[in-house]
């Protein structure tokens, strides 16, 4: 099972969302098909067929557990899928 797939099933379980790495988040939001812009801190992913975007923030190399919610909520809405 490749590395984006075995984190996107830690993410949906839910149980670990202070400890995501914030550059392994980055990686899975690129694997669904995202685009990302940086702007300062800010790392902004959009998709097409995605009316929300996603703007994410390092903190101290961890992703922000609220955002990882909001990644969770994105990818359960549009049944988002790793292509490989």
């Amino acid at each position: 099972m490749s590395r984006s797939r075995v984190l996107l099933r830690r993410i949906l379980g839910g149980r670990s969302d202070a400890n995501l790495r914030f550059d392994d988040l980055r990686g899975l939001l690129r694997d669904l098909g995202f685009i990302e812009r940086v702007r300062g801190s800010h790392h902004m992913f959009r998709k097409v067929g995605v009316e929300e975007r996603i703007n994410l923030q390092r903190d101290d190399g961890h992703a922000k557990p609220y955002q990882v919610r909001q990644v969770r909520r994105v990818i359960l809405k549009y049944a988002l899928k790793v292509n490989e």
